[in-house]
């Protein structure tokens, strides 16, 4: 099967960080001054089937007096293939992500996270200082699938939830490193129909699919182990795997309402995101409910986790408490902002890092901007 090839973009640069846990692989700008200040230090982290290549147009068009990185989480890119201990959450990625810090002398930053990222910068702030939040299209703070609106687990065991929910056709042209179009669970078909809208086209399309393509299907990697379960749909969270530290008996980052201080949070994210969503297709009680998946045992038993609504819910609380919140809702824009509406993105990040305007103190309630994408 035809691979395509990962270029870096002009003026990206990649290099590996040893760390006191494992290799890490980091892109940076050419230009960028490692003597930047830690208030004008941007890390930006990738979610889950990705790596760093998805953030090279971001980080190209970001100011060129920042100090802007890109790190890849173990398993992704160019970093280590260790297995993810799924019991810990997601903190064996914010771990290795607070060791690279150390490693290249940078105390504190603004941290970016996206999907999967976003779960994984909202731990590095319960355990670590940052100076700021940005949350695109994040995992919700009681991880992916298996709970009710408030947080509560619908099962003890998690059912539906974890390394048992993946797709094995598209595990296995993971392995098989299928470029191709031309199945529906190849990755390039999977990038078309979930993680942008309908309407994205670009040039750069090879490299985000090869970004993809980087993911490692070893044993501990993606997708994770799986427990047999009596309830509906038969399986439980595992205890290893990329997709198993998402489950929401080892996930909550609902904690970050009590942090202090309290950084700054920038909330990205678009209204027909089809993997974080209310009505998520990647939720699998979503899928029963519609009869995608057979023997759905009802509502009740197994409603479909109301992802959006329970970020807006703890980062409501979040400001109640005394934090500021911004929230960049992007009409027409799918599960990655950063690349179908850069330009809003890119204005938003600045905001909140304080390059451009200075956050409000004390903080005014969650202010949210809706830009549609005739705008």
């Amino acid at each position: 099967m035809t691979e395509p090839t990962t270029p870096l973009l002009d003026g990206i640069d990649a290099r590996l960080v040893e760390t006191s846990r494992l290799s890490v692989n980091v892109l940076e700008r050419s230009g960028d001054d490692p003597a930047t200040p830690a208030e004008r230090t941007v890390v930006l982290v990738h979610g889950n089937v990705s790596s760093a290549l998805f953030w090279q147009e971001l980080m190209q068009d970001l100011p060129s007096d920042l100090r802007v990185l890109a790190v890849d989480l173990r398993g992704f890119g160019g970093t280590e293939s260790l297995p993810v201990d799924a019991t810990r959450g997601v903190r064996d990625f914010s771990d290795d992500l607070h060791a690279t810090l150390e490693a290249l002398q940078i105390p504190s930053a603004h941290l970016v996270g996206w999907s999967m990222g976003g779960g994984v910068v909202m731990q590095y702030a319960l355990d670590h200082p940052a100076l700021s939040l940005t949350l695109q299209a994040p995992v919700s703070p009681y991880g992916f699938g298996g709970t009710r609106r408030d947080g509560s687990r619908l099962t003890d065991d998690d059912a539906g939830c974890g390394g048992g929910g993946a797709n094995p056709d598209f595990v296995q042209r993971l392995i098989d490193h299928d470029a191709s179009d031309t199945a529906e669970t190849s990755p390039r078909s999977v990038f078309r129909s979930a993680y942008v809208s309908s309407t994205y086209t670009t040039e750069n399309e090879d490299i985000w699919v090869a970004s993809m393509l980087t993911t490692s299907t070893a044993p501990g990697n993606y997708p994770g182990d799986s427990v047999s379960s009596p309830n509906w749909p038969g399986f439980g969270a595992g205890r290893n795997g990329v997709l198993n530290t998402m489950a929401p008996q080892y996930f909550n980052t609902s904690g970050i309402v009590d942090i202090e201080p309290k950084p700054p949070i920038l909330w990205v994210h678009g209204d027909v995101d089809a993997i974080v969503s209310d009505a998520s297709f990647f939720d699998l009680n979503h899928l029963g409910s519609l009869d995608i998946i057979p023997g759905w045992p009802g509502d009740e038993a197994a409603p479909a986790q109301q992802m959006v609504s329970q970020t807006r819910d703890v980062l409501a609380v979040y400001t109640e408490r005394g934090g500021h919140v911004q929230e960049l809702l992007l009409e027409g824009a799918g599960h990655a902002p950063h690349l179908e509406r850069p330009a809003e993105v890119r204005r938003a990040l600045l905001e909140v890092i304080g390059y451009i305007g200075q956050a409000q103190h004390p903080a005014p309630p969650t202010e949210t901007i809706i830009l549609r994408s005739a705008d």
